[in-house]
């Protein structure tokens, strides 16, 4: 939610509420013309780039596009088969609470097209701010077109800022004729949610090369298992003698039809050190799935429902092929399949372009954040609890070349307590630009996201990973680790030139912890066994969870020395010495963003659009 305006310091004169009421009733007027105008005019797939479906069943279809020098977002929504209306809208993390929403609604006879908001208990209230704006409406032979705009920033505190990052889109479907706006029950509506990346950035696209060639990575015709969620894994390989070549270039191969099925894709390169790799083709949590297949972790493509092609910068490629290079490639799909279809089958995957003309520098990809080790924990029933992870001063100092590096992309990372991920870099003390940011990141909706400008590292600069996780559903302790239950705190930044440091995270310093544990048995009446065969895990576990233990945790993680892992690919730390490291010092904070917002004018009740769609069906 946006900061409340401030209220002005006199109401306007009558003379001028009556010309404000003539404005808005002649605007009224103009969008009603605008839109029987608009039922024969079909808009151009390239207004709108982005595409995504809403719901499973891919009745609702929303296309975008982004004008930053308007900082407004038009939208476009295909309802496939409208009945009495539907809600569209924004939400903090997809709830039909608290939301900020455009709603069509029928009476029956009439239809009407307003801007909403929801409060906690769901209620429907018509925005006194009006800022879903109409632009027309049509209908087509595919179904009705609705087309609205939406300002990034409105300042009205009922409205969402629409920012970098994910965005929770909500939609309820209305079945039954409504007497008003208020009289619509969200928990009656069938609805659902769908994640996007809003905000796509302005990218010109480089120029591919003549001698470009294409492969298919994609899943074998399989049969979608008639579950939610399915997480598939397809074993493919290259060419014996494959030579080093660059991708350029990736996209999405979607089997027509599945597009609402087909969540997000990976595919990674698996580890050198095998020769061989079994073949295998079923689901990746399958105990008939060989446990080598673990081995292959290397990301080489990302994507995730609403992207489009990724490209790479035109000095650089990602290099695959050749000498010390794996043949072996891992396909990991994600059906989400709520509606348990059953029989559909798939061959879906991801198209690299790649070129054997080898651009001048080779892409890398580092890790940043915390090391995956139990002793980066969070206490249960926390709504809001941070770790950070370091890529320190010293270690870029020692493994960065003189001219920097220069991050062009990254992919953030955590398991189902993320809430939120933030990277920033350091300079000298000060930080000095945000990297990347997630703040209302989901762990169901991870890509690799091209950035909106390149940021250029140098030796001696800060990289600082900041996760915030949300632990109310849990009972005990959760630890750093592996497992989905388990927490990571990571960005993948892809940069070039491509270096020999392919980690750079931390980790609390293990003796500190030791202490920590100490200093709990001794405020606390249930004594926390010290033995050595106990783990990590085991004595985060067996605390009990007050405030003093929690508070003091958190100030631990906030003065405690670090394990710094400042590693080449060969996960052999640089020489040097890494345990006990300070925390870096940061003397200047970037500042939040804050909307220019001018003084409020006095809320004036706000009316509906009126629209002429006809007889709706029932």
């Amino acid at each position: 939610m946006q900061n409340s305006r401030s209220k002005p310091c006199s109401c306007p004169s009558l003379k001028l509420r009556e010309v404000a009421s003539m404005y808005f009733t002649m605007v009224a007027a103009f969008l009603v013309i605008l839109v029987v105008a608009l039922q024969g005019s079909a808009p151009r797939k390239s207004d709108f780039p982005y595409k995504v479906p809403l719901d499973p069943q891919g009745l609702l279809e929303l296309s975008w596009n982004v004008s930053y020098p308007e900082q407004a977002v038009h939208f476009q929504l295909l309802i496939r088969d409208l009945r009495f209306g539907l809600l569209f809208g924004m939400s903090d993390r997809g709830e039909f609470e608290n939301a900020d929403l455009a709603v069509l609604w029928s009476d029956g006879h009439s239809s009407y097209f307003g801007d909403a908001w929801s409060d906690a208990k769901g209620q429907l209230h018509m925005d006194s701010q009006q800022d879903y704006q109409l632009l027309g409406a049509r209908r087509a032979p595919e179904g009705l077109y609705l087309l609205f705009r939406r300002a990034f920033s409105t300042c009205d505190p009922k409205d969402y800022l629409i920012e970098d990052g994910t965005v929770h889109l909500i939609y309820g479907i209305l079945e039954k004729p409504v007497r008003s706006l208020q009289a619509i029950n969200v928990s009656a509506l069938h609805g659902g949610l769908q994640r996007v990346q809003l905000l796509k950035p302005n990218i010109s696209i480089p120029e591919l090369p003549s001698d470009m060639k294409t492969m298919e990575i994609t899943a074998p015709d399989v049969v979608i298992p008639s579950q939610e969620t399915t997480y598939w894994c397809y074993m493919a390989e290259l060419p014996e003698g494959f030579p080093k070549h660059h991708i350029i270039m990736y996209e999405p191969v979607v089997t027509a039809g599945n597009e609402a099925l087909v969540h997000h894709m990976e595919v990674f390169q698996c580890a050198a050190q095998f020769d061989s790799f079994p073949h295998y083709n079923g689901p990746c949590d399958s105990k008939m799935k060989p446990d080598r297949l673990n081995y292959c972790r290397h990301v080489l493509a990302a994507w995730a429902m609403g992207a489009q092609a990724f490209y790479y910068p035109e000095e650089a490629g990602l290099a695959f092929g050749g000498p010390g290079s794996s043949r072996y490639l891992r396909l990991e799909i994600h059906y989400h399949n709520p509606l348990v279809f059953k029989g559909r089958r798939d061959s879906s995957g991801i198209r690299l372009y790649y070129t054997a003309t080898l651009r001048p520098y080779d892409a890398g990809i580092m890790e940043l954040g915390l090391v995956y080790t139990p002793v980066m924990a969070i206490p249960p029933a926390e709504d809001s609890f941070t770790l950070t992870g370091y890529c320190t001063d010293k270690c870029t100092q020692l493994a960065l070349p003189a001219a920097g590096i220069r991050i062009f992309a990254s992919q953030l990372h955590t398991h189902l307590a993320g809430r939120k991920v933030v990277t920033v870099l350091s300079r000298d003390g000060r930080e000095r630009q945000v990297v990347n940011a997630d703040r209302h990141y989901s762990p169901h909706f991870q890509e690799i996201r091209m950035l909106k400008e390149v940021v250029a590292v140098f030796p001696g600069d800060e990289l600082i990973t900041t996760c915030t996780y949300n632990t109310e559903d849990r009972s005990r302790a959760t630890v750093g680790g592996f497992g989905i239950l388990e927490e990571m705190c990571v960005n993948y930044v892809h940069y070039y030139p491509q270096t020999q440091l392919e980690l750079c995270k931390s980790a609390v310093d293990p003796g500190f912890l030791h202490r920590y544990f100490n200093l709990v048995n001794r405020f606390n009446d249930e004594e926390i066994c010290m033995c050595p065969q106990v783990s990590v895990p085991q004595q985060f576990y067996s605390i009990p969870w007050n405030t003093f233990n929690r508070d003091v945790l958190k100030s631990l993680y906030g003065f405690a020395p670090i394990s710094m892992h400042c590693n080449k690919s060969s996960a052999v730390r640089f020489p040097g010495e890494w345990e006990k490291q300070p925390l870096p010092s940061i003397t200047e904070r970037l500042r939040e963003p804050v909307p220019r917002c001018p003084p409020a004018p006095e809320p004036q009740p706000a009316a509906p659009v009126p629209l002429n769609l006809g007889q709706l069906r029932r």
